[in-house]
C-alpha cells in the first residue's frame, strides 16, 4: 500500500481582489501559503494550512475553497476578519497589491508527524507572528522534518531592509528548499550585490536545494556545485497571480513524490526534473484568472 505524504502549510490566507483594467473586479482565495497548500493537496499530497481566518463572507470562500481543493484547515486564532489583498491589474496583466490583513497566530501545530513543513510569505516576517514562524521552523528543523520555505516578499508590507535580510537568512540556514522570486532578490540585494550573489548566498546558507523564478525567464536552481537553468514554457498569460505559489508547491509536491524530501544534494539532472515540473504547473496558473494551480491530472509531473 502507497502511503500519502503529508504535508503542513504555515501562513496567511487570504482574499484576493483583482481589479482590471476595464474597471471590474473578482474576488479569489489566495495568499501565498494558501496558494501553496491548494498546489500541493491537488497533486496528491495530504495537506493541512493553519492560518487564520475569519467568521465572515470572505472566511466561507477560503473554507469552501480549501475544502474543494482537498486541503486540511487548521485555524490559529485569534478571532478576527479575514484579510485581503486588493491587486491591480496593467494592461499587461503584472499586480500590484494592497493588503488589509493581520498576522498573530496564537499557537502553530506541532511539526512532528509531517513529512514536510512550509512557510512563507507575509506569514514568515510581519510582526507579530513572525517570531512564532520563527520558532516552528527552529523546531521543525530539530525534528529532523524538512522545511520548504519561499520569502515572497512585499515591501509595502516588509520590516526594514536589515531585519528582514535577516529574518530571511535565519529562515533559509535552516530550511531544505528555499525558492525566491528576482523581485525577492532584489528586496534582499545591497549596494554591493545583485539577484545572483543573493541566489548563491542562500545557496551557501545550508538550504539542499535554492532556486530563483524570475518571471517569464528561465528559472535557476542550485544544489551544492549543481547549477540548472529550466525555459519557461510560452504561453497566453492571464494574469500573474498564483504563479509563484504554484511553482514551490509542485517543487515541494515532486519531492514527496519520489521520497527525495530528506536528501541533502542534487544532481543537475534531478533538478532539471523538478524545475521542468514547477515551470510546467506555474505556465497553466498564469494562463487563467487568478491563483487557480492545476491538478494532477492536468500537467504530466517530471
Amino acid at each position: 500500500m502507497n502511503v500519502i505524504p503529508r504535508a503542513l502549510v504555515v501562513g496567511e490566507a487570504l482574499v484576493d481582489v483583482t481589479r482590471k483594467p476595464d474597471g471590474t473586479v473578482a474576488e479569489h482565495p489566495g495568499g501565498s501559503p494558501l496558494n501553496v497548500a491548494v498546489t500541493m493537496a491537488r497533486q496528491g499530497i495530504d495537506t493541512t494550512l493553519a492560518t487564520q481566518v475569519g467568521d465572515d463572507r470572505f472566511g466561507d470562500l477560503i473554507r469552501a475553497h480549501l475544502d474543494a481543493s482537498g486541503v486540511t484547515l487548521v485555524n490559529v486564532g485569534p478571532p478576527a476578519p479575514t484579510a485581503s489583498a486588493t491587486a491591480a491589474l496593467d494592461a499587461r496583466g503584472a499586480a500590484t497589491y494592497e493588503f488589509d490583513l493581520r498576522w498573530d497566530p496564537e499557537q502553530l501545530p506541532d511539526p512532528s508527524g509531517f513529512d514536510l513543513v512550509h512557510v512563507g510569505s507575509i506569514g514568515a516576517w510581519m510582526a507579530p507572528g513572525a517570531d512564532t514562524v520563527a520558532e516552528f521552523v527552529r523546531r521543525a528543523h530539530a525534528q529532523g522534518v524538512p522545511v520548504g520555505f519561499d520569502p515572497n516578499i512585499r515591501p509595502a508590507l516588509a520590516p526594514s531592509a536589515d531585519v528582514l535580510r535577516r529574518q530571511v537568512f535565519d529562515l533559509a540556514s535552516v530550511s531544505r528548499f528555499v525558492k525566491l522570486s528576482d523581485e525577492d532578490a532584489e528586496v534582499l540585494a545591497d549596494e554591493d550585490s545583485d539577484v545572483f550573489s543573493v541566489l548563491r548566498e542562500l545557496a551557501g546558507s545550508g538550504p539542499a536545494i535554492t532556486a530563483l523564478t524570475r518571471g517569464g525567464e528561465s528559472a535557476l536552481l542550485t544544489s551544492t556545485d549543481q547549477h540548472v537553468e529550466v525555459r519557461v514554457p510560452q504561453v497566453k498569460v492571464a494574469d500573474t497571480i498564483g504563479a509563484g505559489d504554484t511553482w514551490m508547491g509542485t517543487l515541494l509536491a515532486e519531492l514527496l513524490r519520489h521520497d527525495w524530501v530528506n536528501r541533502s544534494s542534487f544532481s543537475a539532472d534531478d533538478l532539471r526534473r523538478l524545475g521542468q515540473a514547477a515551470v510546467s504547473a506555474a505556465a497553466i496558473t498564469v494562463s487563467r484568472p487568478g491563483a487557480d494551480p492545476p491538478w494532477h491530472g492536468e500537467f504530466l509531473p517530471h
